[in-house]
């Protein structure tokens, strides 16, 4: 039988910066304080960190944050591409580092000043990468462009509504506004708000899209039995996956056979087969939330229904505290705060501790989703 991730490491550790639409201090501050802010929650020395993981798309490295917070000699770094699809590979790549002896104590981290800073398509001063030289020039200019042709060709061939994206927009919300630390704390959603919010790009309005962010997030991850002498009570990588499914093109998917079948469901294949649980066996999800749309196609993608009975799963409070699946507890990428899907990890964590703002009674699994329409990961944790 062959070597498996499965419990054989554990998050130990979370920390985060505040969240706004803009803060003073530098991506590389944030970054620091966030991951500090980790190894305390975990009660280990930053001279202790051997491993980092984080985002191709971040602009702190792995020798300023080294130096900056004290690290010791590191021996495994890695960087996972494609924005918010890489969020769960990261703790995936430090988890096989460590499960494999080549790391003691990894650190993975994003920080990003993304609600003051540019936005990354605005950037002319580049070739655009193949992809986007088939999209941009005919319009699609922005991810929210592009999943709205998705959205469109899903409402068609399936029958979702609008009130069917309200449903997770709500959900989100309702879940923020438990949470002091989130962005729209103080802001409740209604429907009415909703539809007659103004199009970013139609059909998705306002509420569909996900907030626009300054702040930086980290976790710590060692093997099992270090794990069990950490202050806090661990959080176990039971399954960790990456997807990239053949013929994909990102964001708009255009070249496969069918544009709704998604990474989702290449990632869903490993995370199931490596795990000793299946999708009704998970109690809370965090499922990666840029825009609305991507929750039915991940919700169908991972198992949780059938395809296209996405949108019809969101129904009857099915997405809230006491519904078949809460989901994105602290509010997500929609209403917490967008920093490429990272606070979906360590709301997981939180979930697991029972130490969440909005706790799902028992909860013993939760299934943490990284960016569906693009190249994904996926976490299956446990208590």
């Amino acid at each position: 039988m062959g070597a498996t991730l499965k419990d054989a490491t554990a998050i130990v550790g979370i920390g985060q910066t505040a969240f706004a639409k803009r803060l003073p201090e530098s991506e590389r501050t944030l970054a620091c304080r966030a991951i500090v802010a980790a190894l305390d929650d975990a009660g280990i020395a930053p001279s202790e960190v051997d491993a980092f993981a984080s985002y191709t798309m971040e602009e702190t490295d792995e020798v300023e944050i080294a130096k900056s917070i004290g690290a010791g000699d590191v021996t495994h770094f890695s960087k996972v591409g494609y924005g918010g699809g890489g969020s769960c590979a990261t703790v995936a790549h430090l988890a096989a580092a460590i499960a494999t002896g080549q790391a003691n104590v990894g650190v993975a981290w994003r920080s990003r000043k993304r609600g003051s800073g540019p936005r990354p398509w605005t950037n002319t001063n580049t070739q655009l990468p193949t992809p986007a030289q088939w999209t941009r020039p005919f319009g699609l200019l922005r991810p929210a462009d592009e999943i709205a042709m998705l959205a469109r060709r899903y409402m068609h061939e399936y029958g979702a509504t609008r009130d069917h994206f309200f449903n997770v927009a709500l959900a989100c919300r309702n879940r923020a506004n438990q949470n002091p630390a989130a962005v729209t704390y103080d802001r409740p959603l209604t429907r009415e708000m909703y539809m007659t919010a103004r199009w970013i790009s139609e059909p998705l309005c306002l509420f569909d899209n996900c907030l626009e962010t300054d702040g930086a997030l980290a976790c710590v991850v060692v093997s099992a039995e270090r794990a069990r002498d950490c202050r806090r009570r661990p959080v176990y990588v039971h399954a960790a996956a990456q997807g990239l499914p053949a013929q994909h093109h990102g964001m708009v998917n255009y070249w496969t056979d069918d544009p709704l079948s998604g990474p989702a469901q290449a990632a869903a294949r490993h995370l199931w087969k490596s795990a000793d649980l299946g999708p009704q066996d998970v109690d809370v999800a965090q499922i990666y939330d840029a825009f609305t749309p991507l929750i039915p196609l991940t919700l169908e993608g991972y198992g949780f229904c059938g395809r296209g009975e996405g949108a019809a799963f969101t129904e009857g409070g099915a997405l809230e505290i006491g519904g078949r699946l809460p989901l994105n507890t602290a509010g997500g990428g929609l209403s917490e705060a967008y920093l490429h899907g990272f606070n979906l990890i360590t709301e997981g964590v939180r979930q697991l501790r029972g130490t969440s703002t909005a706790q799902v009674p028992d909860a013993a699994t939760c299934l943490v989703t990284a960016g569906e329409c693009v190249p994904t990961s996926a976490l299956l944790l446990r208590s």
